[in-house]
This record gives structure tokens, C-alpha cells and sequence, in this order.
């Protein structure tokens, strides 16, 4: 069965279950889930198109019904969550398109009074999964409800309900404000902070890293943060989360714990903490080894990490160097017993994830190129730019592969990933352009025509976006790809000195048309980076004769346009909803302030602005409470300002789309009207012409049929004629040759007696120098033999060395002298090696020589040989024609 006919299967079913919820239909819908899940078809599902969107919009209908039956809502459940956890794309469309996140909630709300229910842990791990480094919106139906459902349950007895309340929660918590307030707003705040602290003596470190990633996103700014995450408790931290990323027990936990850290170095006293902490240099060596994983989201949140890292200068310095100057191999204390250091060489491991291919995880090379630009940019601006040229130049090597065009055949999503991983690549190439030394290397690696097929892969591939339906995810992609044009542009400009057909390609594509488009978007873009980027561009671009920029000027002009008539359509849409929603809203969570709270409020905002300090003491109301209530005001604010954004977001989306569709619809409809139409007259004119050429077509064969008959007969009496000519030609042959065998062995009968005496003395010799070959090519053999079982012997050598070399890695502090003394040892004898190697070379050349000249030698045997019986065969025609036998000689050899 095709995807299309089990979609509209799956469509009958939902809308006859909604109809009538009988077992029947429920079980014809659950096969129908099971066909579906069978024919992995999740790209054509979150295609967009209307089939596979009524579908899942069904699916969830039908999911979030607290009347449908528990077995029927988890194989829902089940299908959706396996489509998320294939596909990013697909989860971000269940996330945010299709609101899977509210149904999983109001599924969780209608059995909150049976936690234990299975259903109800599936649709919290789900949902943890669904919404990990995801923002769910404050919006989302019975949102609230699932908070109080959490902090309720979080002290459960399953410690599986326990671990997935967690694990959620922290989703939740992270990156969102309004979560937080709401739970800051909540009655037993503090009796759910207890539980999370008392967490943190839990024997299972998921627990505990779930309960950190809770508290540091509540606590951090607050007193009870300050006393969790101060002097004395930070660096316990640290240890805990480089163990559990080091050592950690699965990849769901070590990545929450690079989260953690992440989210701990945006705090600048946490950053300078970990600065000052004793076991970094261990730590990260020990964190740099996880790159020789071969688990590639292992490797990419190392790199992560990594990339946090290099935000704080101090340690931005101590990565650059523990990559590209690592140490050498040895046992690090305090790691676990008979665990070594791990992999001493990073930056290749980095250059693995790098060239990984592009239908692999996107994370890897992304977040490797990413972390490639952060240590060059260190590696510049301090001493170690000369000592990584050699890395630089196998970078290089690896790197500039990957701008080649892929295949158009491949796919759009392939080519959407080269886009993306280019534009990596070209912040790289521009950091490397920084400094003179390392321009010249990648001015000599790089070629110009590579520069100009990725500028023009670009620009065709902007122009389909703009052709295709215009999509949220389109748009942000033709952005990207107007910046990587843009960028590579400015490489190019930075390599135009050192190569002068780069100057050449740089103007050409400057005056090519297609590039209004990217100038025009950076030139009315709100950030300050691409700004600059497209004037200095500008600036190289407008003094050449045919740039256009009169087309620029139109395009900036209707792209301002274009947003002022956006943000006016936003604005009228939302001035009705503003005022009762926001109303709602803060109703519901907060609680207005009091005319004196406001009035001390406002008196305190004009003190500070004024810049005079606060030296009478309030008689209305206490610090403490102007403090609080200016607090609930400015959160307020803030999910006031996050809720209307989300709404004025949506419905901007919703609004554009509905025009888009509208006007493909009215095309689409009118172009197939048309197509209709031709079709109809150009099917009569075939028609037509079908009946003609039928009658035409019938004479022709019958005139073929003739032909052939023909044809046949004159081919065959060919053939005979001419077998007749070959055999005549043959005779003739061979009587001529006959004839001049006979002449040439009566004038050669002479000449042959007196060569076949010095040939049989020849012929001695050769054996005699035959024999002498063999004899020397078995004690060539034997020599062999003999430097092979040398080898053996040295290689047996070398890696018993190897062995005593590893066995002494942990006594390297006390015995660093007799370590020397091994290395010396091993180059003498890796340099005898090499000398033995040399001589088993040679050896087998000269072997190799012999046996050639003991071929050549007995071919030339074999032909005197030859010879010499020809030459007995003439000696004895030669007696039989002198004892008068010379008529039988002679029909002897006319035979």
C-alpha cells in the first residue's frame, strides 16, 4: 500500500471514530496507526500539504478526547513521538504547528488523578522529549495545571514518575520566564525548593542533575541560588557535572549536564569561579577525549560545551591550547582507577566531525566548525598561530573539500544542509584570514572557481526559495543564504591581492543582478554585523560600470515597504486583542499593586533617575515590600510583553500564510484551466493525425515486407559468391608460399650447417649460465628468508618496547629519565628498521631482476632449441637428398 492511499485510509478512520467511538472503529483506526507506522513516512506527514495536515490534526483531536480509549491514545502517542524523535524538523512542526505539547498536557490534566496510570508516564517522557531545548509557549491549553501537576508529583514514589516530572520540569523552567514566575507565584514554592535540594543527595545523577538544571534556572539571581551556588559549593559542582559528562551512565543525563554548565557561565561570578577551579586542566582533557567518541550527539554537546567555553576569555585560552598544544598521554588523577587519559589528539577528532557527511547529524559539524572559529580566533591573537600552521594546512585540506556544489539530484534538504555547513565554513575562512601567514596558506589551498560555484549555487538556490511557498523555515534559510553569499563575497575580497583571477571572479559577480537580492536584505536588516558586511561590499561595487544599482535601490525601497506594511497589518490585527487579553491575563497570575505601592514606586524611579540616592526611610510601606511589588510588576511586564509577542508572531504567520495559499490557489486553478483547455484541442489534433499516419504506416509495411524478401535472397547469393572468392584466395596463398619455401630452403641449406654448430655450442653455454642463475637465485631466496625472520624479529622487538612504554606511562613523574632513554631507544631502533626494511627492498629488486633475466634466458633457450630441431630436420633432408633420394624429399615438402 502507498503513502497516499494509507493517509486517506488513516483520515476515514479518524473521522469515523469521531463519529461513532464504537470498539470496531477503534480498532480500525489503531491498524490503520500501525500501517502507518510501518511505511516510515514521516517526511510526506510534515510535508505541509492538506492530506497528511488534516491527518495528524485528527490524530491529535482524537488523542486529547478524555473519552477515547487509554490503548488508542498511547499508539497515537507512540506514532507521534516516534516521528519527533526521527526528525528534528518533524518535531518542531509537532511542537509548535500542531500543539502536540497542549495535547500531551490536557491528556495529563484529564488523568491527574491517577498518576500512576502508564499512560500518563508515557505522556510525560514524551513531552520531556518533545520539549527539550524547545520554548513552550505560556499559551498552551492547561499549561498551568501541568506546572502544579509536576510540583506536586515530583516527590512521588515511582522513581520513574519522579525522574520524568523532573526532566520535564526542567524544560520547562529553562529559557522561560513566564514558567518561572508562575512557579515563583505558587503557594509551596519553598516546600518544592526543599524537595529539589534534598534531590541532590539522590543515588541516581540524572536526579541529581535534573534538580540542579531546576534550581539554577529559579535560584540563580535569588538568595537561595547564592547560598546553593557560592564559594564553598561551586567548585562540588563542577566535579559533579565533568563526572557525569565524563563517566555519566547515558547521553540523556550527560546532556542535561552540559546544559547545566552552559547555562551556569552565563553568570559572570560562575564563570570567574570556574576560572579559579584547580581541576580544569584535568577535567578538560578528560572532556577532550569524549571526541574520539563514536557516538556523534556524544561529540557534538562536548563541542557544545566547548563552544560555552570559549565565551569566557580565560578559558577561551585554555581550550586553544589544550587542543592545539596537547599534552603528552598520561594517567590523570582523579578519574576513576585504571582509567587513563583519553585521546591526546583533538584536533584530529575535530577534523572527523568536520568532514562527516551531510546526511549525518547536522550538530556535529556545525557545532565542530563553530568551535574551529572560536580557537583560531584565540590562536591569533596570541602566540600559538605559528605552531598550528601544520594543523591549519591538514584543515585546510579537509575543509575546502566540503564547499564543493553537491549533487542538484540529492535533494533539497541536502542542499539546505551544504548551505548551512558553507556558511560555517566561510566564518572559519575569514577568522583564518586575520592573520597574514595563515591568508597566504588558505590563498593557496583555495581555488576561485570554487568561490564562484558556491556564489552561484547561492543565488540559484535563493531564487527557488523565493519561487516555492514561502514558509517560515524558507525565509530563515534564504537569510542564511544571502549572509554565506554576502561572506563569501567578503573572502573573496580579502584573497583578491593575493589572487589575481579571485579579483577577476569578485568584480564579475559583483555586477551580476542576482546579488541585489542579498545586499538589499543586509542593508535593511536589523543587525549591525551584516549591515557593515554589505556596505564594505557596496563600497567595492559601486564604482564598477555595469553594478545595478538602481535595481538595489528599488529592492531596499520595497523591502521597507514591505515591513512597514507588515508591522501596520500586525499592529491593526492586534489593537483589538491587546487590551482584554493582556486583562486576562494578569488577572489570573498576578494581583494589582496598591495606590501607595505605586506612588512609592514611581517616587523611587524618579529618585534613581535623577541620580539622587535614597536616604529617607519610607513610613508608608517597608523596602522590603516596594521591592517585592516592584518585582511582580516588572515579571508581569515581561510575561505581558512574551504572551504578546507569541499572539502577534502567530497571527502574522497565520495572516501571510492565508494570502500565500489564497493566491497559489487562484493561480494554480487558472493555470490548470488553461492547461485543460490545450489539452483538450492538442488530444482532436492527435487524433487526427493518429488515423492519417495508421493508413500511411499500413502501406509502408507491406512495401518493408517486400523488401525484405528481397533483400534476403540477394544477401544469400552474396554469401555464396563470396565464400567461393575467400577459398580461391587461400589457394592461390598457399601455393605461393610453397614456392617461396622452397627457394629460400635451398639457398638457406648452406648457411644452416654451419650455424647449428655454433648454436649447439651456444646452447652449452646457456645451460652452464642457467644452472649458475639457479644456484644464485636460491641463495638469494635463502638470504631473504633469513632478513624477513630478521624483521620478524625487530617488529617483535618494537612492540615489546611499545608494551614496556605503555606499562611505564604511570611511573612518568619519577622515572621521566629512563622514559628518555626508551624513546632514544626506540628511534635507533626504528632507524634500523628502516635500514633492514631497505635491504629486504633492494633484496627483492634484485630478485625480481634475476627472475627476469631467468625468463629471458630460457625464452631464448627454447627458441634455440627450436632451431636446433629445425636445423636436425634440414642436416637429415640434406643426407637423404645426397643418398638419391631427392624425389621423395621433394613431394615430401610440397606436402
Amino acid at each position: 500500500m502507498d503513502v497516499s492511499t494509507c493517509l486517506k485510509s488513516l483520515l476515514l478512520a479518524i473521522r469515523q471514530y469521531r463519529n461513532n467511538k464504537s470498539a470496531l472503529n477503534a480498532s480500525q483506526l489503531q491498524k490503520n496507526i500501525e500501517d502507518v507506522c510501518g511505511l516510515k513516512c514521516g517526511g510526506v506527514l510534515f510535508s505541509g500539504q492538506l492530506l497528511p495536515s488534516e491527518c495528524l490534526s485528527g490524530l491529535m483531536e482524537v488523542a486529547g478526547d478524555p473519552n477515547t480509549n487509554h490503548t488508542l491514545t498511547g499508539t497515537i502517542i507512540s506514532l507521534l513521538a516516534q516521528f519527533a524523535a526521527s526528525d528534528g524538523e518533524a518535531k518542531e512542526a509537532l511542537h509548535s504547528s500542531y500543539n502536540f505539547t497542549g495535547t500531551l498536557a490536557a491528556i495529563i490534566h484529564c488523568n491527574r488523578t491517577t498518576p500512576e496510570e502508564p499512560l500518563v508516564l508515557q505522556c510525560l517522557n514524551v513531552m520531556q522529549r518533545l520539549t527539550y531545548n524547545m520554548r513552550t509557549l505560556h499559551c498552551v491549553s492547561h499549561i498551568h495545571e501541568l506546572i502544579s501537576f509536576l510540583m506536586q508529583h515530583v516527590q512521588s514514589s515511582n522513581d520513574d514518575t519522579v525522574k520524568a516530572c523532573l526532566g520535564l520540569m526542567a524544560n520547562l523552567c529553562r529559557h522561560d520566564i513566564s514558567v518561572q514566575s508562575h512557579i515563583k507565584s505558587q503557594s509551596n514554592v519553598k516546600a518544592f525548593y526543599r524537595a529539589l535540594i534534598n534531590f541532590l543527595g539522590h543515588n541516581c545523577l540524572t536526579v541529581v542533575v535534573f534538580a540542579l538544571s531546576i534550581l539554577s534556572s529559579l535560584t540563580l539571581n535569588e538568595e537561595v541560588g547564592q547560598k546553593l551556588f557560592n564559594a564553598k559549593n561551586i567548585h562540588q559542582t563542577f566535579q559533579l557535572i565533568f563526572n557525569i559528562t565524563v563517566n555519566g551512565d547515558g547521553t540523556l543525563t550527560r546532556n542535561y549536564a552540559v546544559d547545566l554548565l552552559v547555562d551556569l557561565l552565563k553568570n559572570p561570578k560562575i564563570a570567574d569561579y570556574l576560572t579559579k577551579y584547580k581541576h580544569l586542566s584535568v577535567c578538560l582533557s578528560e572532556v577532550l577525549g569524549l571526541l574520539h567518541s563514536k557516538d556523534p550527539d556524544t561529540a557534538s554537546k562536548v563541542m557544545e560545551l566547548l563552544v560555552s567555553l570559549c565565551s569566557v576569555p580565560v578559558l577561551r585560552k585554555l581550550v586553544c591550547e589544550t587542543v592545539l598544544r596537547p599534552p603528552a598521554p598520561r594517567i590523570q588523577p582523579g578519574t576513576r582507577k585504571g582509567v587513563q587519559a583519553r585521546g591526546s589528539e583533538p584536533s584530529l577528532a575535530l577534523v572527523h566531525w568536520v568532514t562527516s557527511p551531510l546526511d549525518g547529524p547536522e550538530q556535529c559539524y556545525m557545532q565542530a566548525l563553530s568551535l574551529l572559529t572560536e580557537l583560531f580566533e584565540e590562536a591569533i591573537d596570541s602566540s600559538l598561530c605559528c605552531s598550528a600552521q601544520s594543523f591549519v594546512e591538514l584543515l585546510l585540506q579537509e575543509v575546502l573539500v566540503l564547499l564543493q556544489s553537491p549533487d542538484s539530484t540529492e535533494g533539497d534538504q541536502l542542499l539546505k544542509k551544504h548551505c548551512l555547513r558553507a556558511g560555517r565554513i566561510v566564518d572559519f575562512l575569514l577568522v583564518l584570514c586575520g592573520d597574514d601567514a595563515l591568508r597566504m596558506l588558505v590563498s593557496q589551498r583555495l581555488s576561485p572557481e570554487v568561490c564562484v560555484s558556491q556564489v552561484e549555487l547561492l543565488l540559484s538556490f535563493c531564487q527557488d526559495l523565493a519561487g516555492s511557498t514561502c514558509t517560515t523555515s524558507n525565509y530563515q534559510l534564504s537569510q542564511v543564504c544571502s549572509e554565506v553569499v554576502l561572506k563569501t563575497l567578503e573572502l573573496m575580497s580579502h584573497l583578491k591581492q593575493q589572487m589575481p583571477d579571485m579579483e577577476t571572479s569578485f568584480y564579475r559577480i559583483l555586477q551580476d543582478q542576482r546579488t541585489v537580492t542579498p545586499l538589499s536584505l543586509a542593508l535593511t536588516s536589523n543587525c549591525r554585523e551584516h549591515v557593515q558586511i554589505a556596505l564594505r561590499i557596496l563600497f567595492e561595487a559601486a564604482p564598477l560600470p555595469d553594478f545595478p544599482s538602481v535595481i538595489l535601490g528599488d529592492s531596499i525601497a520595497a523591502n521597507n515597504a514591505y515591513r512597514q506594511r507588515d508591522g501596520e497589518s500586525i499592529r491593526s490585527s492586534s489593537a483589538c486583542d491587546d487590551a482584554s487579553f493582556a486583562g486576562k491575563s494578569f488577572s489570573m497570575m498576578h494581583a494589582e499593586p496598591s495606590g501607595s505601592a505605586y506612588h512609592s514606586i514611581d517616587s523611587l524611579i524618579k529618585k534613581l533617575r535623577n541620580g539622587v540616592e535614597l536616604q529617607e526611610k519610607v513610613k508608608d510601606v517597608h523596602m522590603s515590600e516596594v521591592i517585592d511589588v516592584y518585582e511582580q510588576k516588572l515579571s508581569a511586564l515581561a510575561c505581558k510583553e512574551s504572551s504578546l509577542q507569541d499572539l502577534l508572531e502567530a497571527k502574522a504567520l497565520a495572516l501571510s500564510q492565508a494570502d500565500r495559499l489564497i493566491a497559489q490557489y487562484r493561480c494554480q486553478r487558472a493555470q490548470a484551466e488553461a492547461e485543460a483547455r490545450k489539452l483538450a484541442s492538442l488530444l482532436k489534433d492527435t487524433e487526427r493525425r493518429k488515423e492519417d499516419l495508421q493508413t500511411e504506416l499500413n502501406d509502408q509495411l507491406l512495401e518493408v515486407e517486400r523488401l525484405k524478401s528481397d533483400s534476403q535472397q540477394l544477401l544469400e547469393h552474396n554469401g555464396r559468391l563470396q565464400a567461393v572468392a575467400d577459398q580461391h584466395q587461400e589457394l592461390k596463398g598457399t601455393y605461393n608460399q610453397l614456392l617461396s619455401r622452397y627457394d629460400k630452403g635451398e639457398g638457406k641449406l648452406k648457411e644452416l650447417q654451419v650455424a647449428h654448430i655454433s648454436l649447439t655450442q651456444q646452447a652449452e653455454g646457456l645451460k652452464k649460465i642457467n644452472e649458475g642463475l639457479k644456484l644464485q637465485q636460491e641463495r638469494t631466496l635463502a638470504e631473504m628468508a633469513e632478513k624477513e625472520q630478521q624483521i620478524k624479529g625487530l617488529k617483535s622487538d618494537v612492540q615489546e618496547k611499545d608494551r614496556n612504554i605503555t606499562g611505564l606511562q604511570n611511573k612518568l613523574k619519577r622515572q621521566e629519565e629512563q622514559i628518555h632513554e626508551m624513546e632514544e631507544n626506540i628511534s635507533i631502533l626504528r632507524k634500523e628498521l628502516n635500514k633492514t626494511e631497505q635491504a629486504r627492498k633492494d633484496s627483492s629488486i634484485k630478485a625480481s631482476s634475476l627472475e627476469l633475466q631467468k625468463s629471458q634466458l630460457e625464452a631464448k633457450v627454447e627458441k634455440m632449441e627450436e632451431d636446433l630441431s629445425k636445423h636436425t630436420q634440414m642436416i637429415a633432408m640434406i643426407h637423404s637428398l645426397s643418398s638419391g633420394k631427392l624425389k621423395d624429399v621433394t613431394a615430401n615438402l610440397s606436402l
